[in-house]
């Protein structure tokens, strides 16, 4: 008896398979059965919650919020382009947001915006490799990723000229290097018309914060993700 109930399972097993398959379809993985699924939990690192991030948000959020914090520095540094030593201190804070490894201590949440916004990108494409990845995903992953490594880098241009203004001998040095670092931090989170056109767009070069973030809603939109 128990060879013939195990026969029948086998048949029974094999019948489902050929139905999928004459349906024009194969049996899908149990990892695309899961909710969610694999390319949904990387795209939720990057837009709601990471372990490892302040409060475990997403790791784009984090990127914004020490980007926020960056611009905020940078504002008060040029309150006052005669006092040298509020300049440095400011830019000392400006460096602490985007990259913490620079300058250990200051206002920033600790993270960094350079590593965050890259650690997006980073994720956003696991997300395409993934099991579960809509054509959303595909579409819009690498207008996500391009945008962020975009604002990352800019990101690091920042922390050049905030340490020149850090060693930086007298107030008008500092006031000049200023202008080009309020440019910088503004390109990181809002993006840049690197081309002219008008426009500012996900591109190398152009995208930042802004570009990365109106993607990424795309992308969730089109996935339906949180839905």
């Amino acid at each position: 008896m128990r060879r013939t109930a195990r026969l029948l399972l086998l048949v029974s097993a094999s019948a489902l398979v050929v139905s999928d398959r004459a349906s024009g379809q194969d049996a899908p993985p149990e990892e695309a059965l899961r909710d969610p699924p694999p390319a949904h939990v990387h795209i939720r690192h990057v837009a709601e919650s990471f372990r490892g991030t302040p409060d475990r948000r997403g790791l784009l959020p984090t990127a914004r919020a020490e980007a926020e914090i960056a611009q905020q520095h940078a504002a008060l540094a040029a309150r006052d382009p005669t006092d040298l030593e509020a300049m440095q201190r400011h830019a000392g804070h400006v460096i602490h947001a985007l990259d913490p490894e620079e300058v250990d201590s200051g206002p920033g949440l600790g993270y960094g915006m350079a590593r965050a916004a890259r650690r997006a990108a980073h994720y956003v494409e696991l997300a395409v490799a993934s099991v579960g990845a809509g054509e959303a995903i595909r579409t819009h992953s690498v207008h996500v990723a391009t945008a962020a490594r975009s604002a990352a880098d800019v990101a690091d241009e920042a922390v050049e000229v905030a340490d020149d203004i850090v060693d930086a001998d007298s107030a008008e040095e500092a006031a000049e290097l200023l202008e080009q670092l309020t440019t910088l931090v503004s390109a990181l989170a809002e993006g840049r018309d690197a081309d002219g056109d008008g426009r500012i767009g996900w591109q190398e070069g152009e995208g930042g914060l802004a570009q990365a973030e109106q993607h990424l809603g795309f992308l969730i939109r089109g996935e339906g993700i949180g839905d």
